[in-house]
């Protein structure tokens, strides 16, 4: 289909210098969120999105399938505490998940937290929610239209009574949270803009007024986020100050003190503790990339040590360490080997016991693990491409897994899975899974769609594609990448793609996209690529380097000027990922990717639907809102749609009325640019 024409944003003749470099930028402009302007901008660019996204003909047809399954009820994992246990769970008629206590699992679950009556239109949210080691008391955190900046209300369980409101947390949430017997540590953030990077911890105790916390410690540095932990006993405090996704420091604390003293510091690698009464099971990367548990005697004096000389708990395996629970007298971890999860049991000195056989063919993603304290049992939920999310019980002394509960959404079809591996650029090999209807042919013409992230040391995993299930049925390709960035193969995947080496994801992406035309699964024209947040930034990058290599790009809340990127929100935060384009060195190497500022004039680009959130406090819509505006202006081929929410934020807490709107806008885009002859069930 043709739209019409895409509105025109004002040119200004605006730039800036940098290093000695004149920055041409007219659409400097765009950075005042607040001006009338901007929003007479938003407000055209929806208009037109909407235009287009609305004639496509599949969206009217793919509606009642997408509310169908948005209206499935959707089981979080349980967590079991002394009091009984604790399960999220969106029924059909929730537009919000509901929060639910049962003393035992023979119980009928019983509504503790009910975020749909927040407010009208759901756009409150509870973002988390942690619950005291001795499950007596509950604290969780209220956004608005998903901003990510939190009010905490804590609660007591049996009673379901309010104890008191924390109002105006900021970025607050369950890492920032550690209980005592009588009260709790928190960490709190201011709540604008760069703000957001000034975190100090403090102590609240029961019943006195919040504006009293004693302030415990200040963060200096915006790129260091506190992780807090405290015993079940109420003895030890541990904080472990996590700077840019490369380090970590760890302090130490008796319960009720407010001053840390050091435990490890000025080193170069990360120390993440799991108290378990006088001890705590540190997970490092020192000397082992893989991460590996040491341990930490917590019973006598703390102070300063050397981590080379803790003892190994557990020794790194061949998997990555991704988390760990305590239940009963057992280790439970989560590996995660080539993005594909693993559960194994460790005693309490690191003796290996099992390997918990997991679900299916084994190839998919553990998340919400839970062990019990006071039983031998574990929860945990799985998914995979052809297993949709579901929660099982681990009985540590039978050695089985049941499930217990599993959303009514099924195929209708078999799939075929498969996890690749091809070539990049420099010769590296890199995993990717393909999936697919079994009775597709590679004729090479089938629509397909390319997805990718690679940073900041995040994995991309199997997950069940439940509203990509009908482009599946239709004939379609889903491919996922583990580019290099991620967290798919340990901190040395991950170095491999920072700083100066940033292309490397791009090369990466690239090579995937070849893969799937060389092995005849597509063509370019039928080839979409999708990223959100840093992935959109690897999109935006691939569109501007590559723009013959595919048929239309989604990119969703995405970093793409890259030369501006540490001004707004909690890019400064970043700089340990990218480099700080205030650093001469760095600003060479960004500028040469940055796609923003690599749009040609006069350049043919596939279709492009550019998502983006007024709301979202973490990457600021301005970096969709000037790169789509360019290349309306500058730019051949398209179209380029804008569109922009403005009731919600980065990704969090939609109601399922927006998610809906929000799948058929991305899906018809794609169903219309890839030629996709729907097929129904």
């Amino acid at each position: 289909m043709q739209p019409g024409s895409p509105p025109q944003a004002k040119r200004e003749n605006t730039s800036y210098e940098r290093h000695g470099d004149l920055v041409e930028d007219p659409y400097l402009w765009l950075e005042n969120g607040d001006d009338e302007a901007v929003d007479e901008f938003v407000e055209k660019q929806n208009e037109y999105a909407d235009a287009y996204l609305g004639s496509v003909d599949v969206r009217e047809e793919l509606r009642p399938r997408f509310e169908d399954l948005a209206r499935t009820t959707d089981y979080g994992s349980i967590t079991p505490a002394p009091t009984g246990y604790f399960q999220e769970v969106e029924a059909p008629e929730d537009d919000q998940p509901v929060l639910y206590f049962r003393e035992s699992l023979a119980d009928d679950r019983e509504v503790l937290v009910d975020p749909n009556e927040f407010s009208e239109d759901a756009t409150k949210s509870m973002g988390w929610w942690t619950v005291s080691p001795d499950g007596e008391r509950l604290a969780y955190g209220v956004d608005e239209g998903g901003d990510e900046l939190y009010d905490v209300t804590v609660l007591e369980v049996l009673s379901g009574d309010v104890l008191e409101e924390l109002p105006e947390l900021g970025r607050a949430n369950p890492g920032m949270l550690a209980w005592t017997p009588d009260g709790f540590y928190y960490g709190r953030t201011g709540l604008e803009g760069e703000a957001q990077l000034e975190k100090e911890i403090r102590y609240h105790e029961h019943g006195d007024d919040p504006e009293e916390d004693v302030l415990v410690y200040e963060v200096d540095d915006p790129a260091t986020w506190p992780m807090l932990s405290t015993d079940r006993d109420g003895e030890h405090l541990l904080v472990a100050f996590v700077t840019g996704w490369e380090r970590s420091d760890l302090y130490y604390a008796p319960v009720g003190d407010v001053e840390l003293t050091p435990v490890i510091t000025e080193a170069d690698h990360f120390y993440t503790p799991l108290v378990h009464g006088d001890t705590a099971y540190v997970r490092t990367d020192l000397d082992a990339p893989y991460y590996r548990f040491l341990e930490l005697d917590l019973s006598g004096e703390v102070c300063e040590v050397d981590p080379a000389e803790l003892p190994e708990v557990v020794p790194e395996r061949e998997g990555i360490v991704k988390g760990a629970t305590i239940a009963d007298d057992r280790l439970v971890v989560q590996y995660e080997r080539a993005a594909v999860s693993e559960l194994e049991v460790f005693d309490l000195e690191g003796e290996h016991v099992r390997s918990i056989e997991l679900p299916g063919s084994g190839t998919g993603t553990v998340t919400g693990l839970a062990g019990n304290r006071d039983a031998p049992e574990a929860f945990f939920g799985y998914q995979s491409f052809d297993h949709p999310p579901a929660v099982f019980r681990y009985d540590l002394e039978g050695d089985d897994a049941e499930e217990l509960d599993r959303p009514d959404v099924d195929l209708a079809f078999d799939l075929t899975v498969q996890q690749v591996r091809y070539e990049s650029a420099d010769g590296t090999e890199v995993p990717m899974f393909v999936v697919h209807r079994a009775d597709l042919e590679r004729d090479g013409d089938n629509p397909a769609l390319l997805y990718g992230y690679g940073g900041f040391e995040n994995s991309l995993t199997p997950g069940f594609q439940k509203f990509g299930r009908e482009f599946l049925r239709s004939g379609g390709v889903y491919a996922q990448a583990n580019l290099r960035g991620g967290g798919e193969f340990g901190k040395e995947w991950h170095e491999a793609a920072r700083h100066e080496d940033k292309q490397q994801t791009f090369d990466d992406m690239i090579a995937a996209a070849e893969y799937l035309l060389d092995e005849n699964y597509t063509s370019s024209e039928r080839l979409a690529i999708q990223g959100g947040s840093n992935g959109g930034l690897t999109v935006g990058a691939v569109l501007t380097q590559r723009p013959d290599l595919v048929g239309a790009v989604c990119c969703q809340v995405p970093l793409l000027d890259m030369l501006r990127f540490h001004t707004f929100l909690l890019g400064a935060s970043w700089t340990s990922e990218y480099g700080s384009p205030d650093d001469p060195e760095a600003y060479e190497w960004i500028k040469e990717y940055s796609p923003y500022h690599n749009v040609e004039s006069g350049t043919e680009y596939p279709p492009v639907f550019f998502k983006t959130a007024e709301g979202d406090t973490r990457v600021h819509p301005v970096h969709a809102w000037k790169t789509a505006a360019r290349m309306q202006a500058v730019a051949d081929g398209g179209p380029f749609l804008c569109k922009t929410n403005r009731d919600t934020g980065h990704g969090t807490g939609k109601p399922t009325w927006m998610v809906v709107e929000e799948q058929l806008d991305n899906w018809s885009f794609l169903f219309d640019q890839l030629g996709v002859e729907y097929v129904a069930p």
